[in-house]
């Protein structure tokens, strides 16, 4: 049988950049059949960053995919195979004649049976799937018959059952006398074989029941491997101090009000106080290079900040945060989180942060030891503001209170740099006014 000539386009999984070594199919756009067109979006992807559309370069017939939904690809491997026209099989011509053994085993395959072929004994080859012969026009010399095989040298037979009960126990199945017709290795074959193990090993302990497995992989695996290294790698530490908020939250209406319709967020204020204290304390805006055992102090602030989407915690980064003012810092982070949870971020934006600011007081709790996002050196948390006693001027009122937590790398600084670095952003919190100094 001869096949038509057909050109094939083979698209692989391209560099996706930052340094991606892979990604997980999300969702394919087309099927097999479809009619694609050049930079036509084909399949959605997930990388360690973000998700990702990847467009096809070529147009023609879609032949094959390569992956299902939910497989890991590696950088250079096949995705999609485009061709100009489907295949098309050329008619048989020839008259075949089929092996009778090997087709009566089919037929058992394709009735259900699970029986499998692994082999024969020593010294021959796996038997034959099919052989096909060119009707000759004159007569032939019969073969000889092929002599009954030896039980040494008889096919094993095995129903996937029984394979599995063989594999769980150790059992060699090659090993066995099959006691079945025919060549079948039975169950009994393999529990007896069970039986004269000795000496008896112990059971493996029972896995717990209703066991859920969850694959590390895309988004999450990033965040996993992130910070294993950087509880590995940085030697962290913690302060904390709680502030009066009343005045940061007035300031939040008093800019709102200024301008009708303009909406700058807690966060984006706490951005501007951060940018403003890593200006007085460049320490903290560096990183560590373990191999050459420098720090690098960085000039400019790239701001990243945590946000929770559906495909777990991601660190978007505010490029040049030091330029930006307030408004500006506000619109940006609004900008940069929607990306964020509709999977839109370009990979150039979860990347190269000096310094990360995480509010999880959105969640609804009051602290925690904020883990610092490798390689940076330092991480402000910001925990909820609620009412709470507060003394102010020798009286007892309530005021709008918030936990700051400060991680910081101790390679980079000492206590009383951190200390200070947290008893601004502190004072900027309770007295905005503060920042009119550095404007």
């Amino acid at each position: 049988m001869t096949t038509a000539t057909l050109t094939e386009q083979l698209f692989r999984l391209p560099d996706l950049g930052e340094g991606l070594t892979d990604a997980e199919i999300v969702e394919w756009k087309v099927a097999v059949g479809d009619t694609v067109t050049i930079d036509q979006i084909v399949v959605e992807v997930e990388t360690a960053k973000a998700a990702v559309e990847v467009p096809v370069p070529y147009a023609g017939t879609v032949l094959r995919l390569h992956a299902e939904a939910g497989t890991a690809l590696g950088v250079g491997e096949p995705l999609i195979t485009v061709g100009a026209a489907a295949p098309v099989a050329a008619p048989v011509t020839e008259p075949v004649v089929v092996d009778t053994a090997a087709e009566r085993y089919r037929e058992e395959e394709r009735a259900g049976s699970g029986n499998v072929l692994i082999g024969y004994g020593t010294g021959h080859e796996p038997a034959p799937r099919r052989r096909r012969r060119r009707a000759a026009a004159a007569p032939q010399t019969p073969a000889p018959a092929p002599a009954p095989a030896t039980e040494a040298h008889a096919p094993r037979v095995i129903s996937p059952l029984v394979r599995r009960l063989a594999h769980d126990h150790g059992i060699d199945v090659t090993a066995l006398a099959p006691t079945g017709p025919a060549g079948v290795v039975l169950r009994r074959d393999v529990e007896q074989a069970v039986a004269r193990k000795a000496p008896a090993e112990p059971a493996p302990a029972a896995e717990p029941e209703g066991p859920v497995r969850i694959p590390l992989r895309g988004v999450r695996k990033a965040v996993a491997d992130k910070l294993s290294r950087s509880r590995t790698e940085i030697p962290d530490a913690t302060t904390w101090v709680d502030v009066d908020a009343t005045g940061l939250l007035q300031a939040k209406r008093a800019l709102e009000a200024a301008e009708p319709g303009r909406r700058v967020g807690l966060l984006a204020l706490l951005a501007r106080i951060c940018v403003a204290g890593l200006r007085r304390y460049p320490e903290l805006n560096s990183t560590v290079d373990t191999e050459r055992r420098e720090i690098l102090r960085f000039d400019e602030v790239h701001l990243g900040f945590a946000a929770q989407t559906d495909r777990g915690l991601v660190v978007p980064v505010v490029r040049d945060a030091h330029r930006l003012t307030t408004v500006q810092l506000a619109a940006e982070l609004a900008r940069l989180t929607e990306l964020a949870r509709t999977g839109s971020l370009p990979p150039d934006r979860l990347t190269g942060g000096t310094f990360t600011l995480n509010n999880y007081g959105v969640f609804g709790v009051d602290g925690s030891t904020p883990i610092i996002n490798h390689p940076e050196a330092a991480l402000l948390g910001v925990g909820r503001i609620v009412d709470k006693p507060w003394v102010v001027d020798g009286e007892l009122t309530v005021r709008k209170v918030t936990q700051l937590s400060f991680s910081f790398d101790h390679r980079v600084c000492d206590g009383g740099t951190a200390g200070g670095f947290l008893r601004f952003v502190a004072d900027c919190v309770e007295r905005p006014a503060i920042l009119l100094a550095d404007v």
